[in-house]
């Protein structure tokens, strides 16, 4: 094999590859081997069919595709190390000639990790806000637990906002019952916008027994974009009671016995999680500083892939929800261009950071050890509900172990940058992993009881 390599830019190279004919025997042999086990020609023995039958029944041409296709990332890899060239991404691959007999020459172009210099990060300083907690984020928690506890009393008058309504809902177009468009004795909040468009007007003054009647434009089903009639019935009215703010709702809502330490309780979680918030945020600010700093190229053919991934998971996401790419595009109110754009800068961004934190891992000699690794997996595991052994051998199969074991080198990286870089809130306070890791504890310690 011969190989040259050409730089089109810091982060893409063409390798240029000429392999004789002879090098790409064992893959034509392998080739007649698979397509033979896959062809039935009577007299003969599956697995056994003389090449000469294979090249009749199947064509010569097939048998070498198949086996320029096997050779071809052999051969990159080859030269790939031949040339030291430290690829990412996926190769994008031109058969520039090719015949029987004759040497195959390609092209292959592929992203590579572009040279990159990081700065002292002992010179590196962030400022980020310190942590303030308002009495009025310690009423709004108080409002949520008082919303929990709040009691339904049925009251004998019309029904107001706010209200909480059992009724029985018949919808028909053109005299016509629209499937599942009836429902009996469910639970509605009046003014919520809940159920249907026009219903919650007509509620207002309602009394329970009475009903009423309006139009409203189908969204779904079969008579969707048709106006239908819908009759409603309220069966009961209900008042929701919300319990006075005391002690006692201290008592009730908590393990505390006084309004003063549910509010200290509350006022502490708060601030650990806004301390967490705000030391990932003093992160992020650094890794940005760093990756500008360190002037890194985001390599095209990766952050392609990239796109192409984030708008696949997205759109999967959608389905899962019963909804489109174009019902989220109108929702909110963006076309596919902006989207792809916010997706590309996004993407960009996170695949310099990457490339950072190799850089930060390859310098340090970051090494990662079995434990480590196998904690990963099982935290993964447990997040996509698998046994870890399971999890892992599907990450085997799929080719993915290497990006998880890249993942972990690249998070100690991460961990070591933020304890080099100057973090700081504005009140001059110097924060650290090690707060990030208390209140992180805390937090889990706050979830288990």
């Amino acid at each position: 094999m011969k190989s040259t390599v050409e730089t089109l830019s810091p982060t893409r190279v063409k390798l240029a590859i000429e392999v004789p004919f002879e090098e790409l025997k064992p893959s034509l042999q392998k080739a007649y081997r698979e397509i033979g086990a896959q062809v039935q020609v009577p007299g003969f023995r599956r697995g056994k069919i003389p090449t000469a039958v294979i090249d009749q029944r199947v064509g010569r041409g097939a048998v070498l595709n198949e086996a320029v296709q096997e050779a071809i990332p052999q051969q990159i890899l080859a030269a790939v190390r031949e040339h030291d060239v430290k690829t990412l991404g996926r190769p994008e691959v031109e058969i520039t000639e090719f015949s029987d007999n004759e040497p195959l020459k390609f092209t292959a172009e592929v992203d590579v990790r572009p040279e990159i210099t990081v700065p002292d990060l002992s010179t590196i300083s962030v400022t980020v806000p310190a942590v303030e907690i308002g009495d009025e984020e310690i009423d709004e928690q108080i409002k949520g637990l008082r919303e929990r506890f709040a009691t339904l009393k049925t009251v004998d008058r019309p029904a107001e906002e706010g209200d909480y309504v059992q009724l029985d809902l018949n919808a028909t177009v053109d005299g016509e019952e629209v499937p599942g468009g009836s429902a009996t004795n469910i639970s509605h909040e009046v003014g919520s916008k809940q159920l249907l468009p026009g219903l919650d007007e007509v509620l207002v003054g309602l009394v329970a027994g009475a009903d009423a009647e309006f139009t409203t434009e189908l969204v779904g089903g079969d008579f969707a974009g048709r106006e239908a009639d819908v009759k409603v019935t309220v069966r009961s009215v209900k008042d929701k009671q919300l319990p006075e703010i005391d002690d006692e709702f201290a008592q009730l809502a908590s393990e505390f016995d006084t309004l003063d330490e549910l509010r200290g309780d509350l006022r502490e979680r708060l601030t650990k999680v806004k301390k967490v918030e705000q030391i990932y945020a003093a992160r992020d600010e650094a890794l940005k500083q760093l990756v500008e700093a360190a002037e890194i190229p985001a390599p095209e053919g990766v952050v392609k892939d990239e796109v192409e991934g984030r708008k696949q998971a997205m759109t999967d996401q959608l389905e899962r929800i019963g909804a489109t790419l174009q019902d989220y595009l109108t929702s909110e109110d963006k076309t596919e261009e902006q989207i792809d754009q916010e997706l590309t800068e996004a993407a960009e961004e996170g695949v310099r950071i990457q490339l950072l934190l190799d850089t930060v891992a390859d310098a340090e000699d970051v090494q990662v050890s079995d434990d480590e690794f196998g904690h990963e997996i099982v935290h993964r595991a447990q997040r996509a509900q698998m046994q870890p052994q399971q999890y892992y051998d599907q990450l085997v199969q799929s080719g993915a172990a290497a990006a998880v074991f890249g993942d972990v080198r690249r998070g100690k990286a991460l961990a070591s940058v933020m304890e080099q870089v100057t973090m700081k809130d504005s009140e001059g306070n110097t924060l650290t992993l090690d707060d990030l890791r208390a209140a992180s504890e805390d937090e889990h310690a706050g979830h288990n009881h």
